[in-house]
């Protein structure tokens, strides 16, 4: 029996997650609505690639219908299992891209408006993706979560299943080499003009 979508978008996610185990076609819908974005996003930033980050957010996506009908109430919240997963993804898809060289890796994609602080903007986006791609992987999946992201400590460390501590750590670090990796761009970015 399927619910009405309204009366579905005020179900959690994991009151989703189990009407879908449970066939609910509307329930999934409303779940790729709430979490796909989530995995996109988090994909993009962590590989820098449209079309490779849409690959990995369907498949994120795709291994949470698999576990649905096996959900365990209670474990786990399906955003932070999606966080976890399209994380995890994203970090071997970098693995093996490891061996490309610089002509065949992908180009970031230009911003289509001229004007002046658009400009910046871009720029320095791209610097920080940039300098987030040279960071270890962990280092990145922590920044990502917590300051692109918003996810608080603890739900970092459940989507990495590591220690609050660990994440603190990992977040730490990870600010410090961008620090450094950035240092000396600032007029380079706009930020003189400020």
């Amino acid at each position: 029996m399927e619910m009405a979508f309204d009366a579905q978008s005020e179900l959690s996610d994991e009151a989703l997650l189990v009407l879908y185990g449970n066939g609910d076609g509307a329930a999934a819908r409303a779940l790729v609505t709430r979490l796909g974005p989530i995995a996109y996003r988090v994909a993009l930033r962590m590989l820098n690639d449209r079309a490779e980050a849409e690959d990995l957010a369907q498949e994120a996506m795709l291994r949470l219908w698999r576990i649905a009908p096996d959900w365990r109430s209670g474990e786990a919240k399906p955003s932070t299992w999606i966080y976890r997963v399209t994380t995890n993804l994203a970090t071997d898809r970098l693995r093996r891209r490891r061996g490309l060289g610089l002509d065949e890796a992908p180009e970031v994609a230009d911003g289509a408006a001229s004007a002046l602080d658009t400009m910046i903007e871009t720029d320095r986006a791209s610097a920080l993706e940039c300098a987030l791609a040279q960071l270890p992987a962990r280092q990145r999946q922590a920044v990502v979560l917590r300051h692109l992201e918003g996810l608080s400590n603890p739900e970092i460390a459940a989507a990495m299943e590591i220690g609050v501590e660990a994440v603190e750590s990992l977040t730490a670090r990870g600010k410090r080499a961008l620090a450094a990796l950035l240092a000396g761009r600032r007029e380079e970015l706009g930020y003189g003009h400020d």
